[in-house]
């Protein structure tokens, strides 16, 4: 079974939170490693590749933090994957050839089947599960207009 690596979740669990907490105004970088109770400077990273991926928007200030640059439903889950992924992938040379000739083409088959999968997920969709959870006590509800 594909398994999101720790980074990837990381990666989607920040979108899904600025999305939730950027209504008008952009989300902290701070603000948003404490609700995930890990140091800014292990966050920083992920955020800053969102940002030239062009899934986040970073504003610059001292009121400044993160918002999404698109639409909810515009974002991908794939998407947020495929960024923090694309960094990881460069160490193929020092498999061993039965992985690399064998073992990684047949299960690429099954990870472009979990890519497809994914990419039929929203950050939207993620909104709504997390509308109807625990996680969006304090926010304020209604509709997001939020470009």
């Amino acid at each position: 079974m594909p398994r999101l690596s720790d980074k990837s979740l990381l990666a989607i669990a920040a979108v899904v939170d600025v999305a939730l907490h950027a209504r008008g105004a952009p989300v902290a970088a701070k603000a948003l490693a404490a609700r995930h109770e890990l140091p800014p400077r292990h966050l920083e990273p992920v955020l800053q590749s969102l940002v030239h991926a062009g899934v986040l928007k970073g504003v610059r200030g001292p009121r400044g933090g993160y918002e999404l640059a698109r639409e909810r439903r515009r974002i991908t889950v794939a998407e947020v994957v495929r960024v923090v992924e694309t960094e990881v992938d460069e160490s193929m040379e020092s498999l061993p050839s039965i992985v690399r000739d064998i073992v990684q083409p047949a299960v690429a088959e099954a990870e472009k089947a979990f890519d497809a999968a994914l990419d039929g997920v929203t950050v939207e969709d993620l909104c709504r599960v997390a509308a109807q959870n625990t996680l969006r006590k304090g926010l304020p509800e209604g509709i997001d207009f939020t470009i």
